[in-house]
């Protein structure tokens, strides 16, 4: 834990040092430029907008309520499971790249292209939004910029982190432009988003928590058409549920899985909240290509991996977990996904380890999936720990979304066991609640 601690220590002080110049630095945009208008509907979580980027090119948006929908958000409404947690519910976002950090536009941002990409924007919103509508976009786009006017200091390119996949449904035209920025600005811009990120988890920007009920979906059944989280809300469009029911073995196969995982204490901890039947090679194959890292296992030579990997202009993104324990053994695999730098404070990550039993003659994983939002204090021994989301349906699901996205699965199901999780606390004391399904997700 005291790397982790020195870790974060190092993300917010270098933060404070160098991340505020670069909010203010001063810069022109180069003209003429290009200009767009899109009517985004919120019935669905991403438009692809057919934009091309190219490393440097500077995107201001500026956006109004083509009918209801305020792109800035509705206060008030739920958050559980958002692509931008930090965000009002129903507030216009973008992603700057296919499998990219979504990030908030509301009604008016500039962001920067950090390398080639493809601009998508979409609704914050899991499941329904909250309003029923569209948003009137206008986006220039200008592909260089060189040292002149202020920009406003709400500019940075980048905010808190959560993975959505896309869905893509429009089409427009290409842009082109390129910029080379120094390093120096890369890092200063990547650490502010950190900072960022590490604030809205820790200081209250999380998911809200909401009351669950299983009522809806009796137990030992798997529902065709889920909720996605506590919420009560139907999941995002991306996710797509496979017609049918669950094969009866399978069922019986899940329902003879421990429920929750410990620490070598034997304190009880994550809930086991999905399950992947396929090959080893076939896992591996498809958490790469579904942008998954396998996590470092050794806290000094991640230290010395990050150090290094920083010196060859390299973004380190396997920062090691903890080992947790099913099965009586510890994870097989830690994997995760997170932006540079945030990866510190905030990641989506999982463990999974091979079930002893298998179905068809295909391996079963089972597999526990938590949201790493900040930082608390762990109740075991006082030390600094992982703070998660408590509304881990949203990491359950987000992970059904990122294979599905990369066109690895076969079949998915969702299916609420005789007993389920429904709320505890993990390992180190920190609170959780789910609608207590899991996630079965059969892979190709």
């Amino acid at each position: 834990m005291k790397s982790l601690s020195l870790l974060a220590g190092q993300v917010v002080f270098l933060a404070g040092v160098l991340a505020v110049p670069a909010a203010s630095s001063q810069f022109q945009v180069a003209s003429p430029g290009k200009d767009y208008s899109f009517t985004i509907s919120t019935a669905q979580p991403w438009t692809d907008t057919g934009i091309d980027l190219q490393r440097g090119d500077v995107l201001q948006f500026h956006a109004s309520a083509a009918e209801k929908c305020d792109p800035a958000g509705v206060t008030g409404a739920a958050s559980a499971g958002l692509p931008v947690i930090s965000a009002s519910a129903g507030a216009l976002i973008a992603r700057l790249e296919a499998q990219g950090v979504p990030v908030l536009v509301g009604s008016g941002k500039q962001l920067t292209a950090e390398q080639p990409g493809h601009l998508f924007l979409g609704v914050n919103a899991s499941g329904n939004p909250p309003c029923s509508g569209s948003f009137a976009v206008k986006i220039h786009i200008a592909s260089a910029a060189v040292p002149a006017t202020p920009v406003a200091a709400n500019s940075l390119t980048a905010s808190a982190p959560a993975v959505t996949s896309p869905a893509a449904t429009s089409t427009a035209a290409s842009s082109t432009g390129t910029q080379t920025a120094t390093q120096p600005q890369d890092i200063k811009s990547k650490l502010a988003s950190a900072a960022q990120v590490f604030f809205s988890g820790q200081f209250g920007g999380g998911a809200t928590p909401s009351t669950t009920s299983s009522s809806a979906v009796p137990a030992g059944s798997d529902a065709v058409s889920p909720t996605s989280s506590a919420t009560g809300t139907p999941p995002p469009a991306a996710l797509k549920v496979s017609s049918g029911t669950l094969d009866s073995a399978l069922k019986k196969d899940i329902d003879g899985l421990p429920r929750r995982v410990n620490d070598q204490f034997q304190n009880q901890g994550d809930m086991v909240n999905f399950v992947l039947v396929g090959s080893e090679q076939q896992v591996k194959d498809a958490l790469d290509a579904a942008g998954w890292r396998i996590a470092d296992t050794d806290n000094k030579e991640a230290v010395m991996k990050a150090v290094l990997e920083t010196y060859e202009k390299k973004d380190y993104l396997q920062m090691p977990m903890s080992q947790l324990y099913l099965f009586g053994r510890k994870q097989d695999y830690g994997y995760e996904l997170a932006q540079a730098y945030s990866v510190v404070a905030s990641r989506h990550h999982f463990r999974i380890w091979k079930a002893p039993v298998t179905w068809n003659g295909q391996t079963m994983w089972a597999g526990a999936g938590t949201h790493d939002i900040g930082f608390e204090k762990d109740q075991r021994n006082g030390s600094v720990t992982h703070k998660i989301d408590p509304a881990v349906d949203g990491e359950r699901d987000n992970i059904g979304q990122t294979l599905q996205t990369a066109a690895k699965v076969k079949s998915l199901y969702y299916y609420l066991p005789p007993d389920p999780v429904q709320g505890a606390k993990n390992a180190t004391g920190g609170g959780y609640h789910s609608d207590g399904r899991i996630l079965v997700v059969v892979l190709q």
